[in-house]
Order: structure tokens, then sequence, then C-alpha cells
């Protein structure tokens, strides 16, 4: 695999995605340092696209760190708002936004439109570099379908998770244990994707 020791750092200061990250590496033996760790500040996300930006925050974490890095760049995207919030979705509402600033800012812009226009999928990049200058990264996609309520439910999650509700489960991302979000969700996915091609 190429990690030193099993050790990686994770290129992102969201505690949300380091604890589900955590969740499904640790059990095989992979140790993930936050970027805090490291005195790692985050760069500026200057892609147009979610693995752009996953390399920019890899490379930086990697150099920083001298450890194989893992950078997830995730977003929401509403069909309805031509793919917003997108790479976006973390500062939708102002580069100091906090979820329920993003949710409140996604609800006003999707006030009018009914059910069946608020379809929306969650998509996850995750780009593993075992150096800063590794020329060739891993990368995997996951994305994970679903729709916008009216109002939030849940408190498990982050993000627009208590939003997002999958029909096929009945369940926002934020009613979901984590177990079960890990093993649907987009960053599940995208993990899966990873360890398998790893393997």
């Amino acid at each position: 695999m190429g990690l030193d020791g099993g050790r990686l750092v994770l290129a992102s200061g969201n505690p949300g995605k380091l604890r589900e990250l955590s969740h499904v590496l640790e059990p095989l033996g992979i140790t993930i340092h936050s970027q805090a760790d490291f005195d790692i500040d985050p760069v500026e996300e200057t892609g147009l696209t979610f693995v752009e930006n996953a390399l920019i925050k890899a490379r930086e974490a990697a150099r920083v760190s001298r450890l194989p890095a893992l950078a997830d760049d995730s977003g929401l995207v509403v069909e309805a708002l031509n793919g917003r919030p997108g790479i976006h979705s973390a500062r939708y509402a102002g580069a100091q936004a906090s979820d329920a600033d993003n949710n409140r800012k996604l609800l006003e812009e999707l006030a009018d439109l009914p059910m069946e226009r608020r379809s929306a999928h969650f998509h996850c990049c995750l780009v593993l570099l075992r150096h800063a200058a590794d020329p060739s990264p891993i990368i995997a996609e996951g994305r994970w379908h679903g729709h916008i309520l009216e109002t939030a439910r849940g408190s498990n999650g982050f993000g627009y998770d208590p939003l997002f509700h999958d029909r096929q489960l009945g369940a926002t991302a934020a009613e979901l244990p984590m177990e079960e979000k890990a093993r649907v969700s987009h960053r599940g996915q995208a993990l899966a994707a990873l360890i398998e091609r790893l393997s």
C-alpha cells in the first residue's frame, strides 16, 4: 500500500470526515492523523472539480507532514440548482458559514420547488498520495442519490445530512447510525473503492 507504518494524514480540518474515515480505516490497521496534528493550514481550493480540489489538499498535506495523505473533497449537487452548491458546499453561505447557515441558504433557494424537483446527490472524491510528488495518485469516487427535504431531520452526521433524504432507506443521512451511513453513503462508496484498489 505504500503507507508509512500504516499512518496517513487526512487533508481536512473537518472532524466529521475524520470520524467517518477513521471508523472504517482504523480496523484495517491504518491510523489517520488530522492535518491539525502537523499544523497544516487549510489550502485555497482553486480547482474547478472535486478531483482537482482533493489533489490540491492531498499534495499540501503530504508535503508538510511527509506522510501519505488522503484528501476528501465532497459536496452536495442539486440538479434544480444547476449543480450547486457542488464544490462550494462547505462555504455555500459564505467563507465562515456554519452548517446551519449553509442549510438555511439551500432551503431558501429550494423554497418554491415541489418534492419531485428536489433531487440531489452527494459526491465524494478521495485522493491518496503516497508522497507529495506522487505522479500516480489513487482516486476513488462515490455518489449517493436522494432528495432535499423541506425541514431538517436527525442529529447524526454533519453538513447537509439532516436535509438529505434517501427514499429507499426512508431516512435522512442524519438519522442513520454511523455503520449504516458508512455502508451506503458517497464517502462509504468511495472508501470501499479506494480500499479495493489498495488490496
